[in-house]
């Protein structure tokens, strides 16, 4: 019975072992590739700094626009620095958003006027503010994109003498509305953070202002002259974001 069973034995393990060599070997199985894709979704604040010049002309007019006698145009140029709070949303490669920004300002410029040489007409931007929406495209870390909505401007006025530089008319500050379009490119260069370079282009229409005589020339108070101002506004800064909510999502 011994003998039998340690035969039996033997048996089964030559069969077991024969039956293992007959096997196909194990297919490999690649794991699947993971890369990573850059999601603009959420919330972001942001500083930005840059150049800006105002292109303004002057007319001199009245209310009524009975007459109106160029002065002559310049450019208002200076640096600018402010900052920007928005939202995006990103569906596939498509990017939409809202923005508000608002930005300090020190844009100078001045002309000598056409029909009163003796006078010198100046325009200080001091500040302005967009309220903008956007829409772009982006190449994972890569946004271009387009923005549209209503600016802001800032703006005083003054009346000089070319002969000796005193002021011969009060200071007008005026704040105006228009539009806005521009440009952008931003790259994120880490999961929350993002630099753009953008342009910008203000459309901000026609104002009627009305000066008084500070004093100088004639008593202050009175009236000085009056002219229609036309604005446009280029404006060229760099950016930098930090994003809440989207960063670097896994793609299979």
């Amino acid at each position: 019975m011994k003998t039998l069973l340690l035969g039996t034995v033997g048996a089964l393990a030559m069969v077991t072992s024969a039956s293992a060599a007959d096997m196909a070997p194990r297919p490999y199985t690649k794991a699947p590739t993971i890369s990573a894709m850059y999601d603009w979704s959420g919330f972001y604040i942001g500083a930005n700094g840059g150049w800006g010049s105002s292109h303004k002309c002057w007319d001199f007019s009245n209310a009524a626009g009975a007459f109106n006698v160029s002065e002559g145009c310049h450019d208002a140029t200076g640096g600018t620095a402010g900052g920007q709070v928005g939202y995006r949303f990103q569906s596939s490669s498509i990017v939409f958003g809202l923005e508000a920004q608002g930005n300090w300002a020190n844009f100078r410029g001045s002309n000598q006027s056409i029909p009163f040489p003796a006078v010198v007409n100046a325009t200080q931007v001091d500040a302005f503010g967009m309220f903008t929406g956007q829409i772009g495209y982006s190449w994972n870390a890569t946004l271009l994109y387009l923005k549209g909505g209503a600016a802001l401007t800032s703006d005083r006025y003054r009346g000089y003498l070319t002969a000796n530089g005193a002021q011969i008319s009060d200071t007008v500050n005026d704040t105006r509305w228009g539009g806005v379009i521009g440009l952008g490119l931003e790259y994120g260069f880490a999961p929350n953070w993002s630099a753009a370079i953008e342009y910008d282009h203000m459309f901000m229409q026609d104002r009627f202002i009305t000066f008084t005589n500070n004093g100088t020339l004639a008593p202050a108070g009175t009236a000085y002259a009056s002219d229609r101002i036309h604005q446009d506004v280029d404006l060229i800064t760099v950016r930098v974001n930090y994003r809440w909510g989207g960063a670097v999502v896994a793609k299979y």
